[in-house]
């Protein structure tokens, strides 16, 4: 079996029947997670039952794209031989202002910028017409002083 490639990416994620709605709002520039309808928390990796509760009454709804960085580590050696182009790299779990956390890349700053409580956005990456990746991205000017950033 061999994986959908992009020129620029090397491996890209085949939306399902579950996954369809995220990737669909992604490609619109959207952050979306599941939240669910019965204890109102949010979701994230998509699935047919609330974690939480149990309940398998879970909608689709539009995130704030903030967040922060709750942990991370910093690639400098490929994960993969495809990835020799893209390292070094943060690789980072971002805890969502809704609550649900997403494995993901930082990107736009210097890795050695990135830590932990880092404020953070969702932006999008469209690689073909049918798939935009997400990544967060700082959510202040790390080119200020710390005590000015807002």
């Amino acid at each position: 079996m061999t994986e959908e490639r992009s020129p620029a990416h090397p491996f890209l994620p085949r939306p399902t029947a579950m996954t369809r709605p995220f990737w669909e709002a992604a490609r619109r520039h959207e952050l979306t997670v599941q939240r669910c309808r019965s204890c109102a928390r949010h979701v994230f990796y998509p699935r047919y039952n609330c974690p939480h509760c149990g309940a398998r009454d879970l909608e689709w709804v539009r995130a704030s794209g903030r967040g922060e960085v709750f942990t991370f580590t910093v690639a400098r050696r490929p994960t993969h031989p495809a990835f020799a182009n893209y390292v070094p790299c943060v690789i980072a779990i971002v805890e969502l202002e809704e609550g649900p956390r997403m494995t993901t890349n930082i990107t736009q700053c210097d890795p050695a910028a990135v830590y932990i409580g880092m404020p953070v956005r969702a932006t999008f990456e469209d690689v073909t017409d049918e798939i935009a990746l997400v990544y967060f991205s700082p959510a202040t000017d790390l080119t200020k002083p710390a005590e000015e950033r807002q």
